[in-house]
């Protein structure tokens, strides 16, 4: 039966929407826009607006514009980064331990060096009051990250788009984890209680044979509400959610639920959820009474922007060497020691989680513009440079054995 042209245009849509180098390109257009909006005559309407509050208060969530894109829109990408965790760790990437291991082990370092690396540098510029940011730097943004890949990346193996989606998923975990450890204030415990009973009763809508989304949605609407309540980071609630849809393929059905509701959502998340976050958060004022581009030169900016260029390459890069040196874990087949350069500059393309966290570090108004302004400028360069070194990793010619575990690499499929 031949689709309408409705459905047509439909599924259209949906495929360019999701595709890895439109949501980068939404980001960066929304953010664009919230740039040159702050540092406009317009600033004053764009701050008015990020700071217009609604909601309701009987419910605590009379919030301002700019903390709903953070708490509650930006929830919709957390719940798809728990679906991806889930379906990597259930049925992808991460399911068997010795191939997953080296981009595990590279996650772990490309956080901790940018983190201790944002540490020395305030310490050494005297702002020990801004040591709370200290994972700003750490957390990767798998959109832009993957986008530039896609755009930049043509004519490498396809095994590397895997290896920096696990990295980075492992990073992403980990972000929410110290998001939840480090940044989340006034916890209510007993609010914990009923959210964790929302989301395991919304897991159990996921696995009846017809997921009834009329009763879904308010779930875990009052699943984020709870969350919110209890102290933790409001996003946690998107994550847990997406971590209790099964992986597996049930009812005969061809993929896992985490599959599906991934591809159901995603469209949301990419064409709306960072979008609108994005175009609140990236609105720094970098040109003010104290000279263009002054805040770039405080030392929450300088320490983060250290953190991202060099701090994520250098994780990535030194403890993927020690691992594959000093252990028998090895690179996937046809990716090389060289193909990590341009992928921990990538890493290094924050943005995202780097500006929530920027939000989450601070009281001071200040010192989140100066976060938020290294967070930009680092991931812009990031990106310039994983691009540039792309292009160069891919015109270089290739050996048979490019992880040198002794066996052949074959005829790989290629970006």
């Amino acid at each position: 039966m031949t689709p309408s042209p409705m459905t047509q245009r439909v599924s259209r849509v949906r495929s360019f929407v999701t595709d890895d180098r439109t949501g980068g390109v939404m980001l960066m257009v929304a953010a664009a826009v919230a740039l040159v909006l702050a540092n406009s005559p317009w600033r004053d309407a764009y701050a008015e607006l990020s700071s217009y509050v609604v909601g309701p208060s009987a419910l605590h969530l009379d919030l301002s514009l700019a903390t709903w894109a953070a708490d509650g829109v930006l929830a919709v990408f957390f719940f798809v980064v728990g679906l991806e965790l889930k379906h990597e760790i259930v049925a992808g990437s991460l399911r068997n331990p010795r191939e997953a291991a080296v981009p595990v082990i590279a996650a772990v370092g490309g956080m901790a060096v940018p983190a201790l690396l944002y540490v020395g540098v305030v310490l050494a510029l005297g702002d020990g009051a801004a040591l709370h940011g200290w994972a700003i730097p750490a957390a990767t943004d798998i959109a832009f990250a993957v986008a530039v890949l896609a755009v930049f990346g043509r004519g490498l193996p396809v095994a590397l788009r895997v290896f920096l989606l696990t990295l980075a998923v492992v990073d992403d975990l980990l972000a929410i984890v110290v998001i939840a450890l480090f940044y989340s204030a006034d916890l209510q415990p007993l609010w914990l209680l009923p959210a964790l009973a929302l989301v395991a009763l919304f897991g159990w809508l996921a696995r009846r044979r017809t997921p009834p989304w009329w009763l879904m949605v308010p779930v875990a609407l009052a699943a984020w509400v709870a969350v919110h309540e209890s102290g933790v980071h409001a996003t946690v609630a998107g994550v847990l959610l997406g971590l209790v849809v099964p992986a597996l393929a049930r009812h005969g059905e061809a993929h896992g639920r985490a599959h599906s509701f991934a591809d159901g959502v995603n469209p949301w998340s990419s064409g709306v959820a960072l979008p609108v976050f994005a175009f609140f958060a990236a609105g720094v004022t970098v040109v003010d009474d104290g000279g263009p581009l002054r805040v770039l030169g405080e030392p929450v900016a300088l320490a983060v922007m250290a953190g991202l260029v060099l701090g994520k390459v250098t994780g990535v890069l030194t403890t993927t060497a020690l691992i594959t040196r000093w252990t028998p874990f090895r690179l996937p087949q046809g990716i090389g020691v060289r193909d990590l350069l341009p992928v921990g500059f990538l890493c290094g393309i924050g943005f995202t989680v780097a500006l929530l966290i920027s939000e989450l570090s601070f009281d001071d108004e200040l010192l989140i513009s100066e976060g938020k302004a290294g967070v930009l400028t680092a991931s812009l360069l990031c990106a310039v440079l994983g691009a540039l070194l792309l292009r160069w990793d891919a015109r270089r010619a290739r050996s048979r054995d490019m992880n040198r575990d002794g066996i052949d690499d074959g005829d790989l499929p290629l970006l």
